[in-house]
């Protein structure tokens, strides 16, 4: 695993044209951020040693560099999920590779259902916390030099990256939920009595990712900051699909993308 990770970790370094401060992660139908990508430099999952690569519809699977809020950033247009068949090792190997990269925050998007009621499709749901409904831990198994047997998650997503989010998202007057999101392994959608359920266990929003590369990137020690786009709700009696989904995360995306960029514009180089 540890040659792997280093392995991949130095083909990128000879491939990049800059060294990335940050790392941003788009989920379903997510990906037209890396548009504003300046001076992007795109490297296909293919192409890369050991990386897995993205089956999903609305993931492009690929690996951008380039400049955004005026810092340089590495963006996995698509994410890798355990319900593709993946292990949670393979899930989480990017964010491994992130981290020898240098890499020390991470941003992480992602489509959800909404449990609250008070939840619209459209919104924006800033992550102050998660629930791990998943059948296997990321940290299963030997444990990796990059942080300790049992990591504290007590701040999972960092306190001053949510304070910031916030204080953007009031001065550009940006409607930005705060709440707790689960994760499940997927790939159903949920039931109406899973809803309910997930919402007495005390989830705003319920999805199928986000919440393993979370993990890894807090034994890693770097910053996370997590974002859901509301895609579906609850209280709605319609049936859901893919397609649904993914239209409702692209019309949501210019927001996203502005919130995004003040944000790394802000963090400290």
């Amino acid at each position: 695993m540890l040659s792997h990770i280093n392995e991949t970790a130095e083909w990128l370094q000879s491939q990049l044209p800059r060294v990335p401060q940050v790392a941003i992660i788009l989920g379903s139908g997510l990906g037209k951020l890396a548009e504003s990508v300046e001076d992007a430099t795109t490297i296909s999952y293919h192409d890369i040693p050991h990386f897995p690569v993205s089956t999903v519809e609305g993931h492009a699977g690929n690996l951008i560099c380039g400049r955004l809020g005026g810092k340089d950033v590495l963006l996995m247009s698509g994410r890798f999920h355990y319900y593709e068949g993946y292990s949670m090792k393979e899930v989480t190997f990017p964010i491994r590779v992130f981290h020898a990269l240098g890499i020390r925050a991470l941003l992480v998007s992602n489509a959800a259902g909404g449990t609250n009621p008070a939840f619209h499709i459209g919104d924006l749901m800033l992550i102050t916390d998660h629930i791990n409904m998943m059948p296997e831990h990321p940290l299963r198994g030997k444990n990796l030099p990059t942080g300790p047997r049992f990591p504290d998650m007590t701040h999972a997503y960092d306190p001053d990256l949510i304070q910031k989010a916030l204080q953007i998202a009031d001065e550009q007057q940006i409607k930005l939920r705060q709440g707790t999101y689960l994760a499940t392994q997927g790939p159903t959608y949920e039931t109406p009595s899973e809803y309910r359920l997930f919402r007495l266990l005390g989830a705003d929003a319920v999805g199928m990712s986000t919440v393993p590369e979370i993990i890894v990137a807090n034994h890693c020690g770097m910053k996370c900051l997590g974002i859901s786009v509301i895609t579906n709700v609850s209280q709605t009696a319609s049936k859901v699909s893919h397609e649904e989904v993914k239209r409702a995360a692209d019309a949501a995306q210019p927001v996203m993308t502005r919130l995004f960029k003040e944000l790394i514009h802000q963090l400290p180089s």
